[in-house]
């Protein structure tokens, strides 16, 4: 043992051991996290499989489409928040960035314990490297490995985020196009639902965030779902403002029997002026923004071009 510990230390250096023991505690964890993780089979299920009939099943396999099942499922207990509240506000999160599925929780989850592992491993990796070339300090040691397992958990949040606030503003800018073409069919003498179903038509091409959204409110009224319960859904789902007074506006307009069409009427313009608004902010932040840059780039050329031969001629004089 003191052979392979000096031959150890006199290849990765005075931490050689220390790192040794922490590679081999990671790679034991890999090993029993599978057989911690696995989800016990519930007898019910046990007694269920016993007593069915293989010819019945047989049958459902034919009928039903091909579908291969979620290997993640018996790891649910693990990569799934138990706590209800959690689980409603990352599922939310992940419904606004676009991801409905019913296992989207459950990958998203997986996927950052899976990229911390990989960062982990790829920094213990690089310490190795390293440390073969030179002797590293502690801090430099815990900052090679940590920074990028840390960097790989973060990753899968950091392109949610990103992804959720891209689609809310695709949803905002083509939202007030969508009020128009809505509103022109009510003229027209569609009804809301068939106006709804024409404007996910349209809006396929430009904006289809916006359309996908307005399909999957004509599905669930095709469906039965109460029409106040699906435009509800659709704002908890987009969560942006503006369809939330939307969906506020049509609700008070089918309960107090007011004419849908003079509201869409008003609420469109008003979300043109916002539209408008917005543009005009934005260009007003636009100097501010420039101003940094342009100090950066511009002052010091001039700069060297004004006082850059004086300096020069000032050098020349006092070699000469």
């Amino acid at each position: 043992m003191e052979e392979i510990q000096t031959m150890i230390t006199d290849l990765l250096g005075p931490f050689g051991p220390l790192m040794v023991v922490g590679l081999l505690g990671v790679f034991l964890i890999l090993i029993t996290l599978p057989v911690l993780l696995k989800k016990e089979v519930d007898p019910l299920d046990k007694i269920k499989t016993a007593t069915r009939d293989p010819a019945l099943d047989k049958k459902k396999d034919r009928l039903r489409s091909s579908s291969n099942k979620d290997k993640l499922e018996k790891y649910s207990n693990f990569l799934e928040p138990q706590n209800a509240e959690e689980y409603s506000a990352i599922k939310l999160k992940l419904m606004q960035a676009g991801y409905r599925s019913s296992n989207s929780v459950r990958i998203y989850n997986f996927l950052q314990f899976a990229l911390g592992i990989f960062g982990l491993l790829c920094g213990g990796v690089y310490t190795l490297i390293q440390m073969a070339q030179i002797e590293p300090t502690t801090s430099q040691l815990v900052m090679w490995i940590m920074i990028p397992g840390g960097a790989g958990y973060v990753l899968p949040k950091y392109w949610v985020t990103r992804r959720q606030q891209g689609r809310q503003e695709a949803i905002m800018n083509g939202f007030p196009d969508c009020l128009d073409m809505m509103l022109v069919c009510v003229e027209a003498g569609q009804s809301l639902d068939q106006s709804i179903i024409r404007v996910a038509r349209e809006l396929k091409a430009g904006f289809p965030d916006l359309a996908d959204e307005f399909e999957i409110v004509s599905q669930e009224s095709k469906a039965g779902k109460d029409k106040n319960s699906v435009l509800k859904d659709m704002a908890e789902r987009c969560g942006v403002p503006d369809i939330s007074s939307f969906v506020t506006v049509l609700v008070q307009s089918a309960q107090f029997g007011t004419s849908i069409s003079d509201a869409l009427r008003v609420y469109s313009a008003e979300m043109r002026d916002k539209r408008v608004m917005r543009a005009e902010e934005a260009a007003n932040k636009l100097p501010t923004k420039m101003t940094l840059a342009t100090m950066m780039l511009t002052v010091p050329p001039l700069m060297a071009m004004l006082i850059g031969p004086s300096i020069y001629a000032i050098a020349v004089n006092l070699g000469g």
